[in-house]
């Protein structure tokens, strides 16, 4: 199943279990009130505020940690185009012979990271995809080591040639395990369990009235779920809504460029 179903669900499954605990807080609370009006509510403040306190430090942490995260992904995407480029453009220090094969190379390999990308939502193209751009790695490599040696090459080819693929190789790999680097999936479930709790208080903390304030009660669940659904949203920015797809025209205007 696609992940921006299972954070919708996720954030559906919180706001109907905070409308729940809502009613259920309510319901206690105005059996307590019925039974014991003077101390039901008494020493309740000091507790709602500390849970409701680490609600507000749980969405903030996470919601800071996402938006941090999805910056970096966004700025090893320019990294990435930046290296491919500059190794593409010193491969003029090669002999004249060995550039027009190296830079068919070039062209097929920055498809590849493009497709790659482009297929993640699928279980299978984007392994097939890595696997087929890692293989054209290595045949850059091969050959850019050969032809850096070769007579008619610059003498300042192989360093200055060999460390710009170097480090278009090496991005890959950042890149590739950037996509998988996200907090403990139990800090979500935690932050599900204390919106629940919150909830649960909040409505006990309403008990008391002669109707439901229906307006209260709904916002407070929604804008929570929401809030949390933009959360998981942004910390998988290739499946739902917010996304860095864009940033990948700079993969796309360097395969033009190379054209």
């Amino acid at each position: 199943m696609d992940r921006m179903v299972y954070s919708a669900l996720f954030a559906f499954a919180l706001c109907f279990g905070m409308l729940i605990m809502l009613d259920v807080g309510r319901r206690v609370g105005a059996r307590h009130l019925a039974k014991d009006p003077e101390s039901a509510r008494t020493g309740t403040g000091t507790i709602e505020a500390a849970v409701f306190a680490l609600l507000g430090l749980l969405i903030a942490f996470t919601f800071s940690g996402a938006v941090s995260r999805f910056d970096d992904r966004r700025h090893l995407i320019i990294e990435e185009a930046n290296a491919i480029g500059t190794a593409y453009l010193r491969l003029d220090l090669l002999p004249p012979h060995a550039q027009p094969a190296l830079r068919e190379i070039f062209r097929n390999y920055v498809n590849s990271r493009l497709q790659a990308y482009r297929e993640l939502r699928t279980a299978r193209a984007p392994k097939t995809e890595m696997a087929n751009s890692v293989k054209l790695q290595g045949e850059i490599w091969k050959r850019a080591v050969a032809a850096s040696v070769a007579d008619g090459a610059a003498p300042s080819a192989p360093m200055l040639l060999l460390t710009a693929l170097n480090q278009m190789i090496d991005i890959t790999t950042t890149r590739t395990m950037a996509l998988q680097f996200h907090p403990p999936f139990i800090i979500f479930w935690m932050l599900f369990l204390v919106a629940l709790a919150s909830a649960l208080l909040a409505g006990y903390g309403m008990a008391g009235g002669k109707s439901r304030r229906w307006l209260h009660v709904i916002s407070f669940a929604v804008v929570i779920g929401l809030t949390v659904y933009v959360i998981l949203d942004i910390e998988f920015p290739r499946y739902g809504l917010i996304r860095v797809d864009a940033f990948d025209q700079a993969l796309v205007d360097l395969l033009q460029s190379m054209k």
